[in-house]
């Protein structure tokens, strides 16, 4: 994930890692704390994983402006669908809505690069589900995982290995961690800590939230 600078006279290619898990009885959501804006780590404690309502969260990457824009924006629309229809939002329709969102924002005109990525997972009256909303616009169902970010291919080396079909959400949580940390060992945007969520019957949580301490103690 990077945070535009004024200054920049080229745009700043993003970097960061998040990864989405279907278990047996949940979601799981991962992604890391680190923002950068080049080569300078500009925010070492990013919420990268957002609610959207009490079933529905997902993981953002990209350009830190646009991206929370857009969910700002995906929040509101469903808060309002479901006032004014008094139904709960389909996590399919959340995901079209918010693939339509990244699609208008990729071809606006614009200075800056609006560049954005989510993973979407949640919970409706049909069962749970995992989106990928790549930053074309582009949406795509999962049923077993996938990650996000500069950091994607090594959290993805993990997930290849040790992802089953029968996992926990217990599991989920210890394999998303692996994966985070793959990443924080070898990709430089991806650091300072690991957030996971999960998405159950009993919704939204946030499970598992530790920093990393990178300062030498004197």
């Amino acid at each position: 994930m990077s945070i535009n600078e004024d200054n920049k006279e080229n745009y700043v290619k993003t970097g960061t890692t998040t990864v989405g898990l279907v278990c047996k009885d949940g979601i799981v959501l991962a992604a890391d704390r680190r923002a950068t804006a080049g080569y300078l780590i500009a925010d070492k404690k990013a919420e990268k994983i957002h609610k959207i309502n009490d079933r529905i969260a997902l993981t953002m990457a990209g350009t830190v402006s646009d991206a929370q824009l857009l969910i700002r924006r995906l929040q509101a629309e469903v808060k309002l669908k479901e006032i004014r229809t008094y139904q709960e939002t389909k996590v399919k329709e959340a995901a079209n809505l918010m693939a339509q969102l990244v699609y208008s924002n990729i071809r606006k005109f614009s200075s800056i690069s609006g560049t954005t990525h989510f993973i979407m997972g949640g919970l409706d009256k049909t069962g749970f589900y995992l989106y990928d909303i790549y930053p074309d616009g582009s949406l795509m169902q999962y049923d077993d995982y996938l990650s996000s970010g500069s950091g994607s291919t090594f959290a993805l080396g993990v997930l290849e290995t040790l992802y089953k079909k029968d996992l926990t959400v217990k599991e989920g949580v210890q394999l998303a961690i692996k994966a985070i940390n793959a990443a924080l060992q070898r990709d430089i945007a991806t650091g300072n800590g690991v957030d996971v969520l999960t998405i159950t019957k009993e919704g939204v949580k946030k499970v598992f939230n530790q920093s990393i301490e990178t300062r030498v103690k004197q």
